[in-house]
């Protein structure tokens, strides 16, 4: 009989959680456009890019044939990549349409 009420005792607890009303995400998403941030408008904008937009960048930049400054910010750096991301047709598959 121990054993089963503390059986009973867990599911009570893990249902207790799961009817709490809780949720996570959305029923019906939000469209793409207004789930992103203008860059200009980023917290940390003004941080130097991170080392991944560093790499990524200068892939894009070596495939289009164009030079950019080394000292771009995280903001900077994510408007280059959206230009050379277009500009080469990498990037997003949605957007190469």
């Amino acid at each position: 009989m121990t054993d089963e009420t503390s059986t009973d005792e867990t599911s009570t607890d893990e249902n207790s959680t799961a009817n709490s009303g809780e949720t996570l995400g959305a029923k019906n998403p939000e469209p793409a456009s207004s789930a992103e941030k203008d860059p200009s408008d980023w917290v940390t904008g003004d941080e130097p890019m991170t080392g991944a937009q560093r790499s990524y960048l200068d892939s894009l930049a070596r495939q289009a044939g164009e030079e950019l400054s080394a000292d771009l910010t995280k903001a900077e750096a994510s408007e280059q990549i959206d230009r050379l991301q277009e500009e080469t047709g990498r990037g997003n598959s949605a957007d190469a349409k």
